[in-house]
């Protein structure tokens, strides 16, 4: 009974502190030269809503905050509708911010370019994003 009891304590524990980690929710994508950790809010994105993509931007080899960068956040839905925006410095060094409106549920692919400066190619990383039914809608 005590083996159980401590199994089960042991699990719930495991449990909790994964349900109160925000970096698991962090999607990281590598490119040539950065390395970026994406998150989303809300999380998952719901149709008809804004979702506000935070974009935390690092030198791939050094890992120093790239403060400088430009970009734009972009996504396509399987029936072919569009959302985009460009990425927006954000206070903290390194960070940037998009907002993405997605009117249809769904899978979207996304994709973020970005450089280092006006004078650097383009990098650029792709991922599946699910957009749940909006608030309130089953």
């Amino acid at each position: 009974m005590k083996k159980r009891v401590a199994a089960v304590s042991a699990a719930l524990v495991f449990i909790i502190a994964c349900g109160s980690n925000p970096r698991l929710l962090d999607n990281r994508q590598w490119s040539d030269n950065f390395a970026f950790r994406i998150t989303v809010d809300p999380t998952p994105p719901r149709a008809i809503e804004d979702a506000v993509y935070k974009i935390v931007v690092q030198d791939k080899k050094t890992g120093e905050p790239i403060e400088t960068g430009q970009g734009r956040i972009f996504a396509t839905s399987k029936d072919g509708a569009n959302t985009n925006d460009g990425l927006a410095k954000g206070k903290e060094v390194g960070t940037y911010y998009g907002h993405l409106f997605y009117p249809t549920t769904g899978d979207w692919a996304i994709a973020i370019q970005f450089r280092r400066d006006s004078t650097a190619r383009l990098e650029r990383v792709d991922w599946v994003q699910t957009v749940n039914n909006a608030s309130g809608q089953n």
